[in-house]
């Protein structure tokens, strides 16, 4: 690691010398589909970029109908998600074998986690589809520009933006299960102002979140956003984002006496709240931005059969951040990109019961400073490079420093893109890790280094086709220790009492593996489809599971989607997507049977104004199960309208 930062360091001064920028100025992209933002934290040349990153574009969003951002995120390369029941059930991705608390999730620029869970990690539950312009994947570990938690990769999403002076959407969709779904936007663009209002409610009856249950667990979600850009000048602007979600869903859990998994009334709330407003200013060659931003995120669980109170669980996290970022465009070729933040997290949680009605609750605060610099550029025609160091620093853990190095060559007239990178990945222990009846004060940060390398090659103007391999490391991983009488660690005592446990870095883990993609365009017909291996270990010394799978990481998991569109736009689809077997546990003791759901939809541009669309998924009804004993969406039926003006 030592020798690593050592050469990013003296990579960065040799690179911010523009005496090595004797090359011609990088490709233009054709689009803006062809820019991406995650990987420098600033738009960039897909071709230009040494990373793997997928792009999910407001076309694809629309053409999927899908309503929840998880199952966008299944159809991509490298990704994993498990539920437990139906929409609105706890979801959890994995990017590439990591941990699903691993992945940094990122809402208009504001990274979104929460602090009272015991992970730390977001979950994918409550994000629906609704006004969103873009989402960007990058996978690997990913921490020297994004910090914490990036050792999977980050999930960027990137709300809608007015085009027009004037503009607005309208859907509306219905089907099985008492389903519904409203959602409007309207927006407008200026001279000197830009903005955009959207809100949406969606809502079903569901299903049973226990498998083998008869009782409806229903969903409801209502989510509003809001951002405005407001050019002071042609250099000074002032940008303000707002997303705002609340949802409640139905689920089933262990009653007393038997403490059996059954059909329970019990039913959680969750509300997020996002707020962000920067300051940008152009110096030219520099531009700058200052922000600020704040995530509070409450969560409830109540049971209406508990006596005395019906509140079984209550917690808030909440995040504020101030971050600088500057972007120095040293010539035509060259850019670097340097920052500093820091960040304070609070968590407060309860779980009261008919003993304990109202206990103490828990309450646990630490912050976390960090420099971050990045250099890119071409040293030949066509060969980019990327070098990046950070440093950070946390309150309990202490200092932790990073490095990153990438490369990209685009040859062949831009047809074909060769690409490797390598990176290092870390994430803080979480204030319940540290400060619970479980904390351990002295966790080390988990550490993880990761590289890939790829090609991508088109042909004809109509083919691409892509593999990549990627391998990770994970050490210092965070993991509960059971006390028993025998073991005579001082940590199993707390104040000279006894306790079940503690947190401690006791786990390793690693994975690798190939992901392959491929697309055709065939003029009405266009066909893509993506597959991954993933190949997990536990490698823990000492642990009872070393040599064995991660939990709920299949093998082999694959998609394939087959559209044909007619002169007047209608389209029709049919999408494919294949899951392997999987572990439900860490003892590999349970196997998650494979699955393949095929589902088909189709869309009728009725006027340039208003499409009507449909959709059936899982038509062939299978049943299966991502989380075991959790029920899984049975085939289903959905019709809905678009307009737009």
């Amino acid at each position: 690691m030592k020798t690593l930062l050592l050469s990013t360091t003296a990579l960065l001064c040799g690179l911010a010398n523009p005496a090595f920028a004797q090359v011609s100025a990088p490709i233009a992209a054709t689009s803006v589909s062809e820019l991406v933002v995650t990987a420098n934290r600033s738009p960039q040349e897909a071709d230009r970029v040494g990373q793997s990153v997928t792009l999910i574009t407001a076309q694809d969003i629309q053409a999927s109908q899908v309503v929840d951002v998880s199952t966008l995120l299944a159809q991509t390369p490298g990704v994993t998600v498990s539920r437990n029941g139906g929409v609105g059930g706890v979801t959890s991705i994995r990017i590439r074998g990591a941990e699903t608390d691993q992945t940094v999730v990122v809402v208009d620029g504001v990274k979104l986690n929460d602090p009272s869970a015991v992970g730390g990690g977001y979950n994918f539950a409550n994000l629906l589809a609704g006004d969103i312009g873009r989402i960007e994947i990058l996978r690997g570990a990913q921490s020297t520009l994004w910090g914490s938690q990036a050792i999977g990769g980050v999930v960027n999403i990137i709300t809608a933006e007015a085009i027009e002076p004037f503009e607005g959407t309208v859907q509306l969709e219905g089907g099985a299960r008492g389903s519904a779904y409203a959602r409007a936007a309207v927006g407008g663009k200026a001279e000197r102002v830009t903005w955009r209002l959207a809100a949406g409610r969606f809502q079903t009856d569901g299903q049973s979140a226990f498998r083998l249950g008869a009782e409806k667990d229903g969903y409801e979600h209502t989510g509003l956003s809001g951002r405005a850009v407001v050019r002071a000048t042609d250099a000074v602007s002032l940008d303000l984002r707002a997303v705002y979600s609340k949802g409640e869903n139905n689920f089933d859990g262990f009653p007393a006496p038997v403490f059996a998994f059954s059909d329970t009334r019990e039913y959680g709330t969750t509300e997020d709240f996002v707020g962000y407003a920067a300051i940008n200013f152009d110096l030219g060659a520099l531009t700058n931005r200052i922000a600020y931003a704040y995530t509070r995120t409450d969560r409830q669980n109540l049971n209406p059969d508990q006596a005395v109170t019906p509140v079984t669980f209550d917690a808030r996290g909440e995040n504020r951040r101030w971050e600088y970022q500057g972007v120095w465009t040293i010539n035509d070729a060259w850019t670097a990109t340097f920052g500093a933040e820091t960040e304070d997290a609070e968590m407060t949680s309860a779980s009261p019961n008919a003993f304990a009605p109202t206990p103490t609750p828990l309450r646990g605060q630490a912050g976390i400073d960090g420099v971050y610099a990045q250099v890119q550029g071409e040293v030949l025609a066509g060969l980019t490079l990327t070098a990046g160091v950070r440093r950070d620093s946390h309150d309990t853990f202490g200092d932790a420093t990073l490095g990153q190095l990438a490369a990209a060559w685009s040859f062949n007239e831009g047809n074909t893109v060769l690409r490797a990178s390598f990176g290092q990945g870390f994430k803080a222990p979480t204030l319940y890790q540290l400060y619970s009846e479980y904390g351990n004060l002295a966790l080390n940060a988990e550490e993880a280094d990761g590289w890939d390398a790829g090609v991508e090659h088109r042909f004809a103007d109509r083919f691409k086709v892509s593999a990549t391999w990627f391998q990770r490391e994970t050490e210092n991983q965070i993991d509960f220790f059971s006390c028993t009488v025998s073991i005579t660690n001082p940590l199993c005592r707390r104040n000279g009492i006894p306790r079940f446990g503690f947190y401690a870095n006791t786990a390793r883990t690693k994975a690798h593996g190939v992901e392959l993609e491929g697309s055709a365009d065939l003029g009405p017909l266009t066909v893509s489809a993506n597959y991954t291996w993933t190949e997990t270990e536990n490698t823990s010394p000492g642990n009872a599971n070393r040599g064995k799978q991660l939990a709920r990481r299949p093998e082999h998991q694959a998609n394939i989607q087959v559209t044909y569109t007619w002169a007047n736009d209608a389209a029709l689809t049919g999408a494919i997507r294949h899951v392997g077997d999987s572990f439900d546990n860490a003892g590999n003791s349970y196997v998650l049977q494979g699955h393949t759901l095929l589902d088909l939809r189709a869309s009728w541009p009725v006027t340039d104004a208003v499409e009507v669309h449909g959709r059936v998924e899982n038509v062939l009804d299978e049943d299966y199960e991502t989380t075991r004993n959790y029920s899984s969406p049975a085939r289903a039926a959905y019709v809905g309208v678009r307009a737009k003006f």
